[in-house]
């Protein structure tokens, strides 16, 4: 986040490189400061002449390198941006002679999705002396919550814990995804508002009392009735609540757990900072340690195991309904 300041700021200052080559897994900032650029480099008189959107299933090096050679028309500058860049990967060498000798009048950036550029190559070397590299990588799902919460306090919003991992539970680590509902969330609501888990059931459609974390909650306080009533939902709505994905946040729950038993230092700030959990969810982990004692915790691991490997159809012909049933029974009893 502090480098995305850096570069809007350098720019915006007229600090501008001649070449911005953003690189990476995660696209949402890709796309956020390749918009910055096409938005504010040029103002709309010149954007006509002097601002070209290539693609890079479209266009080759040498096309790119003679678009950036050019000289703008009656502006300062030109921008040029090439979108889907990755997919001259296999040529992207090529550009190494125009990043040693940029052209001064051009801003080229390049759009580099879901790759990296290897830092022992002359490219990498040639563009970071004469531009701007930008690696942008996919936050971890832990990370995800933290990302909301300031993305929405920058807008005047702010998100209950359980809110926001409603939203990871769902969409994942999409960030793309996730700002597009929170874009629609602000829509509808007014700022200052605090956003619940409610709002979230009410506009995107996920269940705020049936989902894997309420059954992980039922699990962790051995609650057998609330469980089967959202394995039950479950089972009736298999597309919204994938099999792999409860087991996979289960155990990742079990794992945590048999973590939590070998602290020494058991206050909730050092638990939330050691597992990597948000301080909300700490409370649960005490409770669950108490019904499942680490030998116990190591067993379901197990069963978890097992239930993932039935679950890619190895050596088991059950129903994804009937696996859950199975595991939910080995984990309660």
């Amino acid at each position: 986040m502090n480098e995305i300041r850096t570069i809007v700021s350098d720019i915006k200052k007229g600090n501008i490189k001649p070449i911005y080559f953003l690189m990476g897994d995660e696209p949402y900032y890709i796309d956020k400061i390749s918009d910055f650029i096409e938005d504010n480099l040029l103002d709309e008189a010149e954007k006509g002449f002097n601002q070209q959107v290539m693609y890079g299933r479209d266009a080759t090096i040498e096309d790119i390198v003679s678009s950036a050679k050019r000289y703008p028309m009656m502006a300062e500058r030109q921008v040029l941006i090439v979108k889907e860049a990755q997919d001259l990967s296999r040529n992207i060498e090529k550009l190494v002679s125009y990043a040693e000798n940029p052209q001064p009048t051009t801003v080229l950036v390049l759009n580099y999705k879901y790759k990296k550029l290897d830092k022992r190559k002359k490219l990498h070397k040639a563009i970071a002396k004469s531009g701007m590299i930008f690696e942008s990588k996919k936050l971890y799902e832990n990370q995800v919550s933290d990302w909301i919460r300031r993305v929405l306090s920058g807008k005047s919003y702010k998100i209950e814990p359980k809110a926001s991992l409603m939203l990871v539970e769902f969409l994942g680590t999409d960030l793309s995804k996730i700002s597009n509902e929170l874009d629609k969330l602000m829509l509808i609501l007014p700022k200052e508002s605090i956003i619940t888990p409610k709002h979230i059931e009410d506009n995107i459609g996920i269940s705020k009392d049936f989902n894997n974390f309420e059954l992980r909650k039922a699990v962790g306080e051995k609650d057998i009735l609330k469980a089967n009533r959202i394995i039950n939902y479950f089972a009736e709505n298999p597309k919204n609540n994938p099999l792999v994905m409860t087991i996979s946040l289960l155990n990742g729950y079990f794992t945590h757990l048999l973590s939590f038993h070998g602290l020494q230092d058991k206050s909730k700030s050092s638990v939330a900072k050691t597992l990597g959990v948000n301080p909300y969810f700490v409370d649960e982990y005490f409770v669950a340690a108490r019904n499942y004692p680490m030998r116990k915790v190591a067993q379901v691991i197990a069963f978890l195991r097992d239930a993932d490997v039935k679950s890619k159809g190895v050596g088991a012909s059950q129903s994804n309904e009937d696996i859950l049933k199975e595991l939910l029974f080995k984990i309660l009893h």
